[in-house]
């Protein structure tokens, strides 16, 4: 299950199923497409290390700490979910 935050007045939480395969060999998409390594992908496309864990961090992210900790509370929940 993906899970998708909805940052909002409701502060809602959309649930949206997902499909995975287990096997990549097995996905038509890929048939014919050759296997590119990830530092080969990151150097076409320009993408660099982060030199500072900074960069990342995005306070204004959720309006309040009970927002943040709804979206937590959701999120360890559908980690959880069907491990019964």
């Amino acid at each position: 299950m993906v899970v998708r935050w909805k940052n909002g007045a409701s502060g809602g939480v959309e649930k949206v199923s997902a499909v995975m395969s287990t096997n990549a060999e097995q996905n038509p998409d890929w048939l014919g497409t050759a296997h590119v390594p990830a530092d080969e992908l990151a150097r076409r496309q320009g993408v660099k290390p982060v030199a500072n864990l900074d960069e990342l961090a995005r306070p204004e992210l959720f309006e309040s700490d009970d927002e943040l900790d709804r979206f937590l509370a959701d999120l360890y929940a559908s980690r959880r979910e069907g491990m019964a």
